[in-house]
């Protein structure tokens, strides 16, 4: 087991007479198949032309990324723009993850907007239906990870998955809008089919500690939250994230910025600088673990297999005709290296 990371500061309060800290939370024995603790996400890349800014800065900045995540949705995209966003990323083994767009927040229901947990989940059959849509197009131009908000939809997408009716190496992200605060919440959407969920950025290292002792699912977690999901900036917390949290995602957002979601011309160069910004407080972040001592154990660029996951038993889907053609074949093109994760069921009730 490699040492525990530096804690800042503390040598210099204990040379003052300080009493000792109190016992860490628990470290995390689970890791990602390549046997890496943590990985880097960058969210909010709204389209080509901040994808193009996000992979130049990285680059300068010499900040690693493994996946690039956009928020406005697929329905928000033309083809040849997700197009451009596939072949940027895949050139550079950057797993792309795309959301599915219809949201109670932006259909005509007032519920949506009064009440925060319910605003981003898809309202009724018909915005089922339209996030099922935006996933089938988004795999046939070749995304490979696709970003719920929805129980229902997660759910639903995964048992088409289990099915064959969409490739078996799509991979399921779950939204910073409903992230689960406690150990069962999270094991239920790991069993609806979910390959990582984003917590809250408000949790505590003890509370992400007794999460990972209930489920080996990645978690996602912003190290600095937007300012709508709490603009939490824990730069100093991220090696006792990836310490308890492993196997984790460290998200690089971005507080005090404008909202952008969704995304057009009329937002491009907020986008587009944001996107920027973000690359360097991952730079940041990178610069704290070093010098904690904590900036090993990342996984190599390209990785983004989750690991073997439990679900709940799918019930079986008729093999019909897509609508919009056959069923996708696991041969369609995708974006990136591919690395097939694990999408079995185990009995409800393993709790391991």
């Amino acid at each position: 087991m490699s040492p525990l990371p530096r804690h800042p500061g503390e040598h210099a309060l204990a040379g003052l007479g300080f009493p000792p800290r109190p016992e860490p939370a628990p470290s995390s024995t689970t890791r990602f198949p390549d046997g890496g603790t943590w990985r880097t996400e960058l969210p909010s890349c709204e389209g080509p032309a901040v994808l193009a800014a996000v992979l130049a800065e990285s680059e300068r900045l010499a900040v690693p990324l493994h996946r690039i995540s956009q928020g406005s949705g697929v329905w928000m995209l033309t083809d040849g723009e997700i197009g451009e966003m596939v072949d940027g990323c895949g050139a550079r083994g950057i797993e792309l993850s795309l959301f599915l767009g219809p949201r109670g927040s932006w259909e005509p229901g007032a519920g949506g907007r009064s009440y925060d947990s319910s605003g981003p989940r898809a309202r009724g059959r018909d915005q089922l239906a339209q996030c099922v849509e935006d996933a089938e197009r988004a795999v046939a131009l070749g995304v490979r990870s696709l970003l719920i908000a929805d129980e229902g939809v997660l759910w639903t997408l995964h048992r088409l998955r289990a099915a064959g009716r969409l490739p078996s190496d799509v991979t399921f992200k779950v939204s910073a809008l409903v992230g689960p605060v406690n150990p069962a919440s999270f094991a239920v959407w790991e069993r609806l089919g979910a390959d990582s969920v984003n917590v809250p950025s408000d949790l505590t290292v003890a509370q992400l500690a007794e999460i990972r002792a209930m489920s080996p699912a990645p978690v996602d977690f912003y190290v600095e939250a937007p300012d709508d999901l709490g603009g939490f900036v824990r730069m100093y917390d991220a090696a006792e994230l990836i310490r308890c949290g492993a196997p984790i995602y460290l998200k690089f957002g971005l507080r005090n910025a404008p909202a952008l979601y969704p995304v057009g011309r009329h937002l491009l160069p907020a986008a587009v600088e944001s996107g920027r910004e973000r690359v360097r407080r991952g730079r940041l972040v990178l610069d704290t673990l070093a010098r904690l001592g904590a900036d090993e154990g990342m996984s190599p660029v390209g990785a983004r297999d989750p690991g073997p996951l439990r679900r709940f038993p799918a019930e079986p889907v008729p093999v019909t005709p897509l609508e919009n053609g056959s069923p996708l074949p696991s041969s369609a093109p995708t974006q990136g290296p591919t690395h097939v994760p694990t999408h079995g069921t185990t009995p409800q009730g393993d709790t391991s």
